[in-house]
């Protein structure tokens, strides 16, 4: 500011000066005066032409060089630049920022949607997008009740009232395939809200799997309990002769096993789901335990069979000699509960074939097929779950707590091994195990004879019949 009044000064002095000069050859006028004048205004017109060219340079592209070098407007030209520059800054740091939320919300595994004070969408990412079936950009400020038909979710819009969430049915959700959704809205803003949307279609399942294992457990405890405490009562109330209450006492143990029984499955099914998957420094030898099996077989059958024998008939084949890694207790009892389940659901003139191969890509499949009455296609996917039957009466008939297939299930995810059903209705079933390679020894490549005879001494010490006539038909 003061060297623009030094240089209206030195103008007027110029100006002054001009105008004593002119008195010397004009006398007759005061040339003083107009000399000031005169240097007053060429100094408005110069420092008006630098206002001219600041304001040029103002609407113009106020980045680029340009506008007054020097002076008072100079001096403006530099800080509205410098401020500008570090509003541009700014901006891009907070278009940054932005940039930064909206992809950690795009990438968020739950639905967000921003609506205006109208309910229309301003924004959604992916998730809400695939969760009410919209397209981020063509339905952006639609109204999301004109969307999003669900009655239950129209109704919650309306009511405005946002204290709990909303439990609905997503787009894509089909009877054979039901998907789960829990949405609520949270008011912000000036009328503003903010849609939250999230896929529990596992928690609905893994509760409804819960109530379901509750309810089969209570279920399979109290039926025994019940004839248990009818038969004590009966023995108390009652004056039996020894026949009698001898066939009151074996039914009575009859129950108690089964008791048992379902008990003991249940603590198999909790270690194996507790416990670290077994490595590979334990081996069994596949002959061995293809023997122990078959031994076991047989003996389950003759239980079973009428008076004491039975006609089915076995066909059991091992073309693997060698090892398998992994825990001998869990093979044993995975194995043994997939021709447990054969003997039990194959009448006593059919076929039961185990057969142990090893393919070409190097697994070793174990697979157990019988002559039985089939299995329907919808109740494949559903064999492995815990109390699933088919047929529940004569699963009840055979002795079966419905754990036995999902034990199988779990000793197979434990030893990266694949369980495969197949099955044809009046024709038969075939189960089989399919192990990886990585857990299959050929005789040639073990070096580890201790190893062996560990585990061939845990078959050794298993006792007959232990593992198929103790097991029990998914």
């Amino acid at each position: 500011m003061l060297g623009r009044v030094i240089f209206f000064s030195g103008c007027l002095a110029a100006g002054a000066l001009l105008g004593f000069w002119l008195d010397e050859y004009w006398p007759e006028y005061d040339a003083v005066p107009i000399g000031l004048v005169l240097a007053a205004a060429i100094w408005i017109v110069l420092d008006s032409a630098r206002a001219s060219q600041f304001l040029v340079w103002l609407r113009r592209d106020r980045m680029a060089d340009g506008g007054p070098k020097s002076g008072v407007w100079g001096e403006f030209t530099d800080r509205v630049r410098r401020m500008l520059r570090e509003r541009e800054r700014q901006t891009k740091e907070s278009q940054a920022r932005l940039q930064d939320f909206l992809s950690a919300l795009q990438a968020s595994p739950n639905g967000v949607m921003l609506l205006d004070g109208e309910a229309r969408i301003e924004w959604c990412n992916q998730t809400a997008a695939a969760h009410f079936g919209l397209d981020p950009q063509r339905d952006l400020m639609q109204t999301i009740g004109n969307l999003v038909r669900d009655p239950g979710f129209v109704s919650y819009l309306a009511a405005r009232n946002f204290e709990t969430s909303l439990t609905m049915p997503g787009r894509d959700s089909t009877p054979s395939h039901p998907v789960t959704l829990s949405v609520q809205l949270h008011r912000y803003g000036d009328g503003r809200k903010l849609l939250l949307s999230r896929d529990i279609t596992a928690l609905d399942q893994a509760e409804a799997m819960r109530r379901d294992f509750v309810a089969n457990v209570s279920h399979e405890i109290r039926t025994p309990l019940t004839v248990l405490a009818g038969f004590v009562e009966t023995l108390q109330t009652l004056n039996l002769d020894e026949s009698e209450r001898q066939q009151y006492l074996a039914l009575m143990a009859q129950q108690a096993d089964r008791m048992q029984t379902l008990v003991s499955d249940l603590l198999t099914l909790s270690k194996l789901e507790g416990s670290v998957p077994p490595g590979l420094e334990t081996r069994v030898a596949v002959p061995a335990m293809m023997r122990q099996l078959k031994n076991d077989a047989l003996a389950l059958s003759h239980v079973m069979g009428a008076a004491g024998d039975t006609d089915h008939q076995f066909a059991f084949e091992c073309a693997f000699d060698g090892y398998l890694a992994g825990a001998p207790s869990e093979l044993l009892s995975a194995l043994g509960n997939l021709i447990s389940n054969a003997v039990r659901y194959t009448p006593s003139d059919g076929r039961i074939s185990v057969s142990v191969r090893q393919r070409t890509d190097g697994c070793l499949v174990f697979s157990v097929a019988d002559t039985g009455p089939g299995i329907a296609a919808e109740h494949l996917g559903r064999l492995t779950e815990r109390f699933y039957r088919v047929d529940r009466s004569r699963s009840r008939e055979t002795g079966g707590t419905g754990l036995g297939l999902a034990i199988v299930k779990h000793v197979a995810q434990r030893h990266g091994a694949i369980l495969s059903i197949e099955s044809t209705v009046g024709k038969g079933s075939v189960f089989s195990l399919i192990f990886p390679g990585s857990r299959v020894v050929p005789t040639a490549a073990l070096a580890d004879a201790d190893t062996v005879a560990g585990s061939l001494s845990v078959l050794q010490d298993v006792p007959a019949s232990a593992a198929i006539a103790n097991s029990n038909p998914g």
